[in-house]
């Protein structure tokens, strides 16, 4: 290069060009630095020209997203429920086809009900489910709904489609044909239907854990309505899998089976329902059943020789003679001291060992008579279900006021026939084995076995109709008749068992009777309203139609009575024990026309468990009222 030569200029000096903000605008004016005002304007406003944008690109992203997740979401519940109703729908469709005993029918539906709760349970666990389930509170139905799922799912899988398998033995119409138990059916499918129950009854346990709901009432009432149905179908299968188990023996599979069968007349009460009236001898030969030997009460007129039942039991019912006056053999609700007590006498009377005694009562027969239809006497007269027990338990009495003989074998003849007919053809095993069940549930009809297996299988069920010994919250309120007529057939009863919460070893309790005696002040026979057990020592005169009852508390465990009040007014108690539980008993005379309260007042201990309130079976059906915590 020449000297003195300057090279020519190709812009802004390099420092210049970096110095500068390349996106700011030239202006005029200058700030102390140098850098325009109106760059710094544009910068600013630029840089906020961005970010609204970013920001309304991100929320319209996360829009897109909520809707598309609300939209999925609203699917998969669209999708559980259609797919429940439907697993619903053919699951009582199988259920169905079970109780007509058709494997390959319940098969095919149990196939669809299958599917359709996989499909409920693939949408109640899909992503956007458990995503809102894992919210908190709001997630709670959707914890809901999969734990529904879940239930129906096993439902169908492990209890439904096994049951296929033995579907005959759970049908009515199969086991029960030609007057006849096919008692080989159910021991073949005892090991299944054992599988099967252990499987319901722990689905059960699972339902009755399904959490609530902090909001949306359908899916409260849909969890309300699994819950039953599951402890419906666990209580089915427990009930079958005990049956598979107990029946074959009972009725004789492994050789003849003979029962003391007694008749009880609950319209003069006693602890397991009502008097001795009458009795028969069943027999069961390989599930065939036959009745024979019906007699009235007062052919027990042995001079029996008493049993042993224990120090207690004679302590608290000795002296009324109970091993050898049967009028007093069961005053006690545990059943099987009657039992036991009634096989000793008949043993004593007839020489006959039986296996075991089976006892019901007129309102039990009518269910029965509801489900094989009437009987028909042979003068003509008509038994039906509307009439029997008011036949059995008051027009007898006044069509026999005097002659004894004549009505006990009027009464006999009644159950005789409608015996003979519940053991012979029956059109219809499934409604009869309903009208069996109900009368069961009520403690109509008890049982009781001399062997111990069969004795130990009988009390897991209402069969056995036995007092607990456990240490669980109990009431149970006993009327024993102490005039010796029928007056219990116009006594109407309330029961109420309340107590205070679980704070402390032991808690405040109160047991409420409400007694009333609905009898006409004139009119009955004096055999119905006379008061001919009273002891003639008795310093008080009882005027005809006055129920004269003992009435008894068989209380919790180591429960101490404060005080027991009627109408208000402090009563004299007998104190007693009765398997181990306190007893205590006042004494009443309820006028027609009169409602006498009966208060029990407490100090119990505070033990886990459900409270019990056993009702006695007499006329009247009784729902007793609970108040009491439950505690753990």
């Amino acid at each position: 290069m020449a000297a003195g030569r300057t090279k020519p200029s190709t812009g802004y000096p390099l420092v210049q060009i970096f110095s500068k903000n390349p996106f700011r605008r030239e202006s005029d004016g200058n700030d102390d630095d140098g850098n325009s005002h109106d760059d710094d304007d544009f910068q600013r406003s630029r840089l906020k020209s961005l970010l609204n944008r970013r920001t309304a690109l991100i929320a319209g992203v996360l829009l897109l997203v909520v809707v598309a997740f609300c939209g999925w979401l609203a699917f998969e519940a669209s999708q559980a429920k259609s797919s429940l109703e439907q697993a619903r729908g053919a699951a009582q469709e199988a259920r169905q086809s079970l109780l007509k005993g058709d494997t390959e029918e319940t098969r095919q539906w149990v196939e669809k009900a299958k599917t359709y709760a996989q499909q409920a349970h693939d949408s109640t666990h899909s992503l956007p489910w458990s995503t809102a389930a894992i919210i908190p509170w709001l997630g709670s139905p959707f914890v809901t709904g999969q734990e529904i799922s879940d239930v129906v799912l096993g439902l169908v899988a492990d209890v439904m489609q096994p049951s296929a398998d033995v579907a005959q033995a759970l049908s009515p119409d199969r086991l029960l044909q030609d007057g006849r138990v096919d008692v080989e059916l159910l021991a073949d499918a005892a090991p299944k239907l054992a599988e099967i129950s252990a499987a319901a009854t722990h689905l059960g346990d699972q339902a009755a854990a399904i959490s609530e709901p902090t909001y949306f009432s359908a899916l409260q009432d849909a969890r309300t309505q699994l819950q039953s149905q599951t402890t419906d179908i666990t209580g089915l299968l427990e009930n079958t899998d005990l049956a598979a188990r107990l029946a074959p023996s009972m009725m004789g599979a492994d050789g003849p089976r003979t029962y003391f069968m007694a008749f009880q007349t609950n319209a003069e009460a006693r602890g397991t329902g009502g008097l001795l009236g009458g009795f028969g001898v069943l027999r069961f030969d390989n599930g065939k059943p036959s009745v024979d030997t019906l007699g009235p009460n007062t052919e027990l007129d042995k001079r029996f020789t008493p049993i042993d039942l224990g120090p207690e039991y004679d302590k608290q019912y000795g002296f009324t003679n109970p091993y050898t006056d049967y009028r007093n053999s069961n005053l006690s609700p545990h059943f099987p001291f009657a039992a036991q007590i009634w096989k000793s006498m008949w043993e004593q009377q007839s020489g006959m060992n039986v296996d075991g005694v089976i006892a019901i009562d007129p309102i039990a027969l009518s269910y029965i008579l509801g489900a094989v239809g009437p009987v028909r006497m042979p003068d003509g007269e008509e038994i039906t279900k509307e009439n029997v027990v008011e036949l059995t338990e008051s027009t007898v009495y006044k069509r026999f006021p005097t002659d004894q003989p004549a009505r006990k074998a009027y009464l006999q003849d009644i159950a005789s026939a409608v015996v003979k007919k519940m053991t012979g053809q029956v059109q219809s095993p499934r409604q009869l084995l309903d009208a069996l069940g109900q009368a069961v549930s009520e403690g109509r009809i008890a049982v009781w076995s001399s062997s111990p297996a069969d004795q130990e299988l009988l009390e897991q069920t209402p069969l056995a109709h036995t007092v607990p010994t456990d240490n669980a919250p109990y009431a149970e309120v006993i009327v024993n008749n102490l005039g010796g007529n029928k007056l219990d057939y116009y006594l109407k009863r309330s029961i109420e068992y309340a107590a205070d919460g679980c704070d402390g070893e032991t808690r405040k309790s109160t047991v409420t009777v409400k007694l009333t005696n609905t009898a006409p002040a004139s009119g009955l026979p004096d055999y119905v309203a006379g008061s001919g057990g009273v002891r003639p020592d008795y310093p008080l005169p009882v005027s005809a139609g006055t129920n004269k009852a003992s009435v008894a508390l068989i209380a919790t465990n180591n429960a101490e009575l404060t005080s027991a009040v009627v109408n208000g007014e402090k009563a004299v108690v007998f104190p007693g024990t009765d398997r181990g539980h306190p007893v205590y008993e006042v004494q009443l005379d309820i006028e027609p026309g009169q409602t006498l309260e009966v208060k029990f007042l407490l100090e119990e201990p505070t033990t886990p468990g459900a409270p019990r309130i056993p009702v006695q079976p007499l006329i009247d059906n009784v729902t007793p009222v609970a108040s009491v915590p439950e505690c753990p």
